[in-house]
């Protein structure tokens, strides 16, 4: 972990949780070295590890992951082609889900542990609970939509920023450029310049976005709709009331497909980035959610 973390227009709780003490780590999966972050926590407690979206890292649950450390062993990991994990050709929700278990192993993790993702890393977690049976207690989907055949929502990943890669002349610049996707507005600006930092890093001739640019073009993708009837590990749906993903039509749809022991969580006034929305709404909810397993 580097220098403390710095910010006058953060609140005190953001800047304790941000400075509280990981290590960071490195294991090879598959080939390709993939990050993660363990924060230092003594006892025997069951694993938690947190997985980010889609252009996303590690960093966006460093002021979430300290909440959780009275009772849990606390992971979140860079799965590949994105945060500091390194790119692959391919990438697959079985891909990702081996490096979730293969982190999980190397933190110590036993059979009790809880996955628990946002958005595009919701692919790998769903197939994680669906392959590992036994092997994990629970896993929570963030927000992390499951599609109709031939459905394309309005806001398409396709049609998203994550096609070339440009290079900055300097951090500044970078910074200024940084944006959400999905886009939506967001109040709490002291945690996108939080993760907006974390997500750059210098590169020959400047500074780039560390996300492989074309991790979803490489990606080949799993519905996993036709395997969901046979989801027997603990399953949580959360959802923003205000998320442009979670459509009422689309809700309705994902439980249709979920076995009916699956409920479903909406958090007020959040948008799709749930937890960057409504953070300390979502630690609650969580946290409340968790305690069920």
């Amino acid at each position: 972990m580097s220098d403390l973390y710095q910010d006058d227009l953060a609140p005190e709780w953001f800047i304790s949780a941000v400075n509280t003490p990981y290590q960071d780590k490195y294991l090879d999966v598959d080939g390709a070295k993939i990050h993660y972050q363990h924060w230092n926590n003594e006892g025997n407690k069951p694993g938690l590890m947190f997985v980010h979206g889609g252009g996303a890292h590690s960093h966006w649950w460093d002021f979430i992951a300290p909440s959780f450390l009275a009772d849990y062993d606390v992971v979140a990991i860079d799965i590949s082609g994105m945060g500091d994990s390194e790119h692959r050709e391919i990438y697959s929700p079985t891909q990702f889900s081996r490096e979730l278990m293969a982190v999980c192993d190397a933190a110590g993790f036993g059979n009790d542990k809880i996955i628990a993702a946002h958005s595009f890393g919701g692919l790998a977690t769903l197939r994680t609970g669906l392959d590992c049976e036994g092997q994990v207690k629970g896993i929570v989907m963030i927000d992390s939509a499951l599609f109709p055949p031939n459905f394309r929502a309005n806001n398409d990943m396709k049609g998203s920023p994550f096609n070339e890669k440009r290079v900055y002349p300097d951090l500044a610049s970078g910074l200024q450029r940084f944006k959400l996707v999905p886009p939506q507005p967001c109040e709490n600006d002291y945690i996108l310049r939080y993760i907006a930092r974390h997500s750059i890093g210098e590169v020959d001739g400047g500074w780039s976005w560390k996300f492989d640019m074309q991790f979803l073009q490489k990606t080949e993708m799993d519905t996993m709709t036709e395997d969901l009837p046979e989801l027997k590990t603990k399953t949580t749906v959360m959802y923003g009331q205000k998320s442009m993903l979670f459509m009422p039509a689309l809700v309705e749809f994902m439980k249709t497909q979920y076995p009916s022991h699956v409920p479903f969580v909406e958090i007020p006034d959040a948008a799709h980035h749930v937890f960057l929305d409504q953070p300390l709404g979502f630690i609650k909810q969580f946290k409340e959610i968790i305690q069920q397993y």
